[in-house]
């Protein structure tokens, strides 16, 4: 792997030589010209096109000598019924025991032969199916991709892995509790009953009704030339169907919030892994940047991080110099119409009462009290992470296609770079207000829990009594 990128490296270094850019000229010279606004104004356009049948094709050529092409589906557990609820993270793992045209030797054997990595995911509302290998191989690339449709032992194998995930564990546990009663309190796995129960019918009937053109981006990222790619994507995908039987076109249904907790207490466990959130914004929501800058504001620790003291982030000091947690974590999924904006924090078993209060206290001083300089260092984590986690073909494909889905295009980082800046404490503190201040938590909890606030102390802590 050294060896490819020192190559790859090699040829980029060749090639800027013999270029005559001013810009690359004085970058040779070591005066770095190039500003940071001006990068993000020359990163490469994201082109975009519609098939007939409603199938779109998004790429973005950066010129590199690799590239990633998947599906990117609007479809998910959130999509899934109770009977049916895993059928989609069981199609994932369908997809790589053969296809029509391949069996599973045959196509495992390709994939290793070209040097590629095939991979595929499940989430609430999206699935992923893509590849990466050399930009020479985009159309076999993309005949893979069009051949992917349909192991019982390896998904229920993978559901006893997650089970000892505790963050996962609990992150599902607070999906459940925060939309209970609604498709989006579904586990993404789903029950291991369901995956024990499922039969082909059950699968067939999902890709039927899900697995429609207009729900389906074909994207590309790298080494891609996108003419090639929607001629590739008209010869293999032209033929997937944009009609639904009898017109039953699946809607998602409103998912309503519900402030309430859920507890899963084993004293035998060494650590109590908690999380905490409210209702947070959609994703085409005006609200979701002072929401991103908010979380970049309180931040994330480990105890890994050096910096002690120094950090940052207040609760991260406070978590130091206390010794309130092992780790924590500010985090907002975002979904169509709704969101969960909250805390994540794995302590022991006699801090969690204190880390509950700091976390909270966090959230109301993002309420009241957020500061200039607050706003400017959360602004500065978020773009620095915004442009850090698109580096390489992969994350670059998948935001792609998550993009697509979400937006209906793709949102440059210079555009993102423009809100960021137009947030003001003003605007994070009303937007915190209107989310957090006296709202209902959702709360779930697994570990050696036994110190864990009452939910009414905690409901309470929601607010400030200030005269």
């Amino acid at each position: 792997m050294a060896a490819s990128v020192c190559r790859v490296g090699s040829t980029v270094g060749r090639a800027l030589a013999k270029s005559r850019s001013p810009i690359l000229l004085s970058l040779r010279r070591g005066q770095a010209s190039v500003s940071y606004a001006q990068s993000l104004l020359g990163a490469p356009e994201t082109r975009l096109t519609a098939l007939d049948n409603g199938l779109r094709v998004a790429s973005e050529e950066t010129g590199h000598a690799t590239c990633t092409v998947g599906l990117w589906i609007s479809a998910g557990s959130r999509y899934e019924s109770e009977k049916n609820n895993g059928a989609g993270f069981f199609l994932e793992h369908m997809a790589f025991k053969g296809t029509k045209n391949r069996p599973q030797t045959e196509l495992e054997q390709q994939v290793e032969s070209m040097g590629a990595h095939l991979s595929a995911y499940t989430s609430r509302e999206h699935t992923a199916y893509y590849m990466k290998t050399l930009a020479q191989d985009l159309p076999k690339e993309v005949s893979f991709e069009a051949e992917i449709e349909q192991q019982r032992g390896v998904v229920l194998r993978e559901l006893e892995e997650v089970e000892n995930n505790l963050q996962d564990v609990c992150l599902d546990m607070l999906h459940a509790t925060a939309f209970q009663g609604t498709p989006l309190g579904n586990s993404v796995l789903g029950p291991s009953d369901n995956a024990r129960t499922l039969t082909r019918q059950d699968l067939v009937d999902y890709v039927n009704s899900h697995y429609k053109a207009p729900r389906i981006v074909l994207a590309a990222a790298g080494g891609v030339n996108h003419d090639e790619l929607v001629t590739l994507a008209k010869s293999h995908f032209s033929g997937v169907s944009f009609e639904y039987e009898g017109d039953a076109i699946p809607v998602l249904s409103p998912c309503r919030f519900t402030g309430s907790e859920v507890r899963m207490r084993d004293d035998g466990l060494p650590l109590a892994h908690i999380a905490i959130a409210v209702e947070g914004a959609g994703a085409a929501s005006p609200d979701i940047v002072p929401l991103m800058v908010a979380n970049s504001i309180i931040g994330s620790y480990d105890l890994t991080y050096g910096g002690g003291k120094h950090l940052s982030s207040r609760l991260a000091r406070l978590a130091v110099e206390e010794k309130l947690c092992h780790s924590f974590q500010a985090f907002h999924s975002s979904y169509s119409d709704t969101g969960l904006m909250g805390i994540y924090f794995v302590t022991d078993k006699e801090r969690i009462e204190d880390m509950m209060h700091w976390s909270q206290n966090a959230w109301m001083n993002l309420c009241t009290t957020v500061t200039e300089s607050d706003v400017a260092r959360g602004k500065n984590a978020l773009k620095a992470s915004l442009v850090g986690q698109l580096n390489g073909t992969t994350p670059i494909c998948d935001d792609i296609g998550r993009h697509i889905l979400n937006y209906g295009r793709r949102i440059p980082l210079a555009e993102w770079d423009a809100r960021i800046d137009a947030v003001t404490p003003r605007m994070v503190r009303d937007i915190c207000t209107k989310y957090i201040y006296d709202k209902c938590p959702a709360v779930a909890a697994v570990g050696p829990i036994e110190q864990l606030p009452d939910y009414n102390r905690m409901r309470s802590a929601m607010y400030w009594l200030r005269f």
